[in-house]
């Protein structure tokens, strides 16, 4: 039977990236942004130590751009050193942000490292005590810009054991990241690969859980406050057993940990009372985020009297100046990126329905709470409205709606309507 052995799979170090979207942060911060991905990219090597793994399997975006930083290389260096002389190897292809192209000071690898040319795919068997139990096929950009579908160039050959394809692409073309390599599930499937190690789009997540794997661990440390640059950001350690992956399990490994929480300022009287409420939530995140240096956007949303006081120049400014007095100053830090104020002004219904019948808003006031007060007819608003808005990605977002409580979502499209009928009434 063959060995059981765990690798890891991980992509875009991006080592010694700049980060973006981080305006003027505190010199402890600015210092702590500055080490993180290389910080990340020691605790990946640590972990492989720890967990004992046969092998490391990086895809693509080691560097964060073709000239590469030389601390940068210096320290990866360093890390697959000591890789290579625990008998751990670690297999590499390049990306468009690394091509074959950009300059390199390192001109000799240890033994137990494989750089993927980019001339063809290239297979090498891995052993585990003299039995041959995998075989990795990798290939890496020349340049920057690669077009070609390039998971058409693999094949299952050379020999038993997991057949893993290393790859920097983006499958179905992820509106997130450029179009490099483009390929579907279906081009990934009729390879004959068992597990296909992906890099380039930095969102962590399983397209495919089997026949093939299909995986793409994301970012080892965010760099900025996008969407698909916060929360968790790691590695996936994978186990395989009689010649089949088993599981896997994600490790995270960022030094500095980008979040964005939203808050509701209903209820929340004045400034002041937001500030506490605010804190409090800042509280709750350095325990959930227990050990880690935070980069926090706060999204302020919903409606109350302070949506006013937010609205008058430098109070936003302010808010997020006190906030980061008292929090940018722990340890770990966190440091309040930002604050985006979404938040609406509180509509005076009564005074709205006062203004009588012949009145536009108080019309659609009155219809809405029509429609409130009657369920069945609240149900066929919904159901009519997604009929009469089914066309391109209106309907997609619609059809979402269609599973939502009737009452939320005309509850939702009565302060929408309100709330531009006012604004443009003004």
């Amino acid at each position: 039977m063959p060995h059981a052995f765990r690798f890891i799979h991980a992509a875009d170090l991006h080592l010694d990236t700049p980060f973006q979207g981080v305006a003027r942060p505190a010199p402890g911060v600015a210092r702590a942004l500055r080490e993180a991905s290389l910080e990340a990219w020691e605790r990946l090597v640590d972990l492989a130590l720890e967990r004992e793994v046969l092998f490391v399997l990086l895809a693509g975006d080691i560097h964060d751009g073709a000239e590469r930083g030389l601390r940068a290389q210096i320290r990866f260096l360093a890390g697959v050193r000591r890789l290579d002389e625990a008998g751990i190897r670690t297999f590499v292809v390049h990306g468009n942000h690394d091509p074959l192209d950009g300059w390199s000071a390192v001109t000799g690898w240890p033994a137990g490292v494989t750089v993927f040319g980019a001339q063809r795919v290239e297979s090498v068997p891995v052993e585990f005590h003299g039995v041959q139990v995998a075989v990795v096929h990798g290939i890496s950009y020349a340049r920057r810009e690669v077009r070609e579908n390039l998971a058409l160039r693999f094949s299952r050959a050379g020999g038993p054991g997991l057949h893993i394809g290393l790859l920097h692409a983006n499958v179905g073309s992820s509106a997130e990241h450029a179009a490099y390599a483009p390929c579907t599930l279906g081009d990934l499937a009729a390879s004959g690969m068992d597990y296909w190690a992906l890099g380039h789009i930095h969102r962590r997540q399983v397209l495919r859980d089997g026949a093939p794997w299909v995986v793409y661990p994301g970012d080892t440390q965010g760099r900025s406050p996008k969407p698909s640059e916060t929360g968790a950001k790691g590695c996936y350690l994978v186990s395989v057993a009689g010649g089949v992956v088993e599981g896997l399990e994600f490790c995270p490994l960022d030094a500095v940990r980008f979040v964005e929480h939203r808050c509701d300022v209903a209820g929340a009287a004045d400034v002041g009372a937001l500030h506490a409420r605010l804190a409090e939530a800042l509280d709750m995140l350095r325990g959930e985020h227990q050990g880690l240096a935070l980069l926090v956007r706060l999204v302020l949303e919903g409606r109350g009297p302070v949506a006013a006081d937010l609205a008058r120049d430098g109070v936003g400014d302010d808010l997020r100046a006190t906030l980061r007095e008292t929090f940018g100053v722990l340890e770990p830090f966190l440091w309040v990126e930002s604050i985006v104020n979404a938040t609406r002004s509180a509509l005076d219904r009564a005074a709205i329905r006062a203004r009588g019948a012949d009145d536009f808003t108080a019309g659609l006031l009155a219809y809405a709470d029509t429609l409130a007060a009657d369920p069945e007819a609240a149900q066929r608003f919904v159901a009519d409205s997604s009929r009469l808005l089914s066309v391109g990605q209106v309907e997609r977002a619609v059809r979402d709606l269609e599973d939502d409580d009737p009452g939320e979502v005309l509850a939702a499209a009565t302060d929408l309507a309100l709330d531009a009928v006012e604004k443009g009434a003004s």
